[in-house]
């Protein structure tokens, strides 16, 4: 698969978060991910659904909403109203996985799972039949800014092997801490989404930024990749 940079805008102004959105896909970004936190699974709020439609007419680019909440299920159709692709989802906020995960499909979405840096590849197993991507969380969910996780690339390449081994063509990314200095690292175990928060805020431009990290994971990724 080719390289994705998909910016978390929970770092963005929110002032002026049309705006931000509008430089991001200038950018050249390959989705707009939305971390879609209730204050409960996580101790932040950010926005909902509300606000992701919002900003959908603004943009031609992809959204994804990582839903950080407790019982997400009721909000899926509302995902699909503010116009996203892809619902990446967390296996211990909900009650049924695998019918959630069905009905994703059913809503016409594609199927993230993430795993947290304390949840291993177990809920993995039987459904990569649905799954259209595996995120890796690099940091702890809930806050942007933090410091990446060297701990987890080994998750990763075991992410990696597993996908290979049971021949799905799912995208495997990684989310936290991702920047200049972080994003070789996960490349080279074998991901190929990074969601990218404050890192590309501290660029010059949001071009120069994607471009950049764009370069960076390329340059570190498996020859066979």
């Amino acid at each position: 698969m080719t390289v994705k940079i998909l910016p978390s805008v929970t770092t963005a102004n929110f002032a002026c978060l049309g705006d931000e959105v509008r430089g991001l896909a200038a950018a050249g970004v390959d989705r707009i991910h939305w971390d879609v936190m209730d204050g409960r699974y996580v101790p932040n709020i950010t926005f909902g659904p509300d606000v992701i439609a919002a900003c959908r007419p603004l943009v031609a680019c992809g959204f994804e909403a990582h839903v950080m909440c407790d019982s997400p299920e009721d909000l899926l159709p509302r995902f699909v109203d503010a116009g996203c692709e892809l619902v990446t989802l967390h296996p211990e906020t909900l009650r049924q996985p695998h019918r959630t995960y069905a009905a994703v499909r059913e809503l016409g979405l594609r199927l993230g799972i993430a795993l947290s840096p304390a949840t291993g590849v177990e809920p993995l197993t039987h459904v990569l039949d649905l799954v259209d991507m595996v995120l890796v969380m690099t940091v702890d969910p809930g806050f942007g800014g933090q410091s990446y996780l060297t701990s987890m690339e080994p998750k990763v390449a075991a992410v990696a092997e597993l996908l290979e081994r049971a021949g799905h063509t799912v995208e495997l990314g990684v989310d936290g801490g991702v920047g200049p200095d972080t994003i070789a690292g996960p490349a080279a175990a074998g991901a190929d989404a990074f969601v990218c928060g404050s890192a590309l805020w501290r660029y010059p431009s949001f071009s120069e930024g994607v471009a950049d990290l764009r370069r960076r994971a390329d340059a570190a990724r498996p020859a066979t990749a």
